[in-house]
């Protein structure tokens, strides 16, 4: 985790966005000592994003598996989830 003063955010744009997208994890920015921003690269931030939506579709697909409704089987699922994750490693966005 890197830590930062948000004027060096202004300062330093650069070096910032250069530092998100070398370790691909936000930067938090503080202002007068206490957390105030988080910046990240837009790969960083898309990824993050699709690996979110991803566990709430799983979330969703868990919470109707106990409730008894129907679902698909595992085989089906483990071919979902392989196609997303290719399309996410590849920058796509997955056809749901």
């Amino acid at each position: 985790m890197q830590i930062k003063p948000s004027a060096s955010i202004r300062q330093n744009y650069n070096e910032i966005a250069a530092l998100c997208k070398a370790t691909r994890e936000p930067v938090y920015l503080t202002k007068n000592g206490e957390g105030d921003l988080v910046v990240m690269d837009i790969d960083t931030f898309v990824r993050r994003e699709k690996m979110l939506k991803l566990r709430e579709e799983l979330l969703a697909v868990e919470e109707d598996r106990f409730a008894g409704r129907m679902g698909v089987s595992a085989e089906e699922a483990d071919s979902y989830l392989e196609d997303i994750i290719t399309e996410a490693d590849n920058g796509k966005e997955a056809a749901i």
